[in-house]
């Protein structure tokens, strides 16, 4: 009886991971555009210091974004399909450069890019914190990501969890989540405010 109730186990284990695959993908071909809210934990390497902000995520395929972080700083990423343009409001400064330098094979390129397999190996994970996770691994040699996971709840976008090359982990914890919502296109063209420097790659 216990073995058959660890092969169950182990089945429906290996169920939950190839939907967590299946869950990306079908976001990926299926879900055009979207909304949501995020709260981002930065965590040092030694895991001893941690940052929060928080903000709202806009999408449309394809490659265009808008990252809004409210708190602690405001600081807005913005994706036009050509460039991106980060913007600090505290320096008020803002840099840009070619999308194509900027996306690669980065978290942006998995929520908002056009070609998920082309840029990303996928690798189902084991289900935590009642999520179910999928690996992506850049496959660009130069990617300056270690390892980037996506949780989803069913098949909703629930969390994605970055480590960059000097061990950083970042944590986006995605809600109020609104798939195939239009959205203006305004949202995703970026005005240099007055008095701004900018500064171009």
């Amino acid at each position: 009886m216990k073995k058959l109730l660890l092969t169950l186990f182990l089945c429906a284990a290996g169920l939950a991971r190839a939907d967590a695959v299946d869950a990306l993908r079908d976001f990926a071909r299926d879900v055009k555009s979207g909304k949501a809210s995020f709260t981002q934990t930065v965590t040092s390497p030694d895991g001893k210091r941690k940052k929060v902000s928080s903000g709202s995520f806009e999408f449309q395929r394809p490659n265009q974004f808008r990252f809004a972080y409210a708190k602690p700083f405001e600081q807005v990423i913005v994706a036009d399909g050509r460039k991106v343009w980060i913007y600090d409001a505290d320096l008020n400064q803002a840099s840009s450069r070619k999308l194509a330098d900027a996306l690669g094979a980065t978290p942006a390129a998995l929520l908002a890019g056009s070609n998920l397999e082309r840029d990303f190996t996928l690798k189902a994970q084991p289900a935590e914190g009642g999520l179910d996770w999928v690996q992506a691994s850049p496959k660009q040699a130069e990617s300056t990501i270690q390892s980037l996971k996506l949780g989803f709840k069913g098949r909703e976008l629930a969390a994605m969890e970055i480590v960059d090359g000097f061990g950083q982990r970042s944590r986006l914890d995605f809600s109020a989540v609104q798939a195939n919502v239009p959205i203006a296109a305004e949202r995703f063209q970026f005005k240099l405010p007055a008095g701004a420097d900018l500064i171009e790659q």
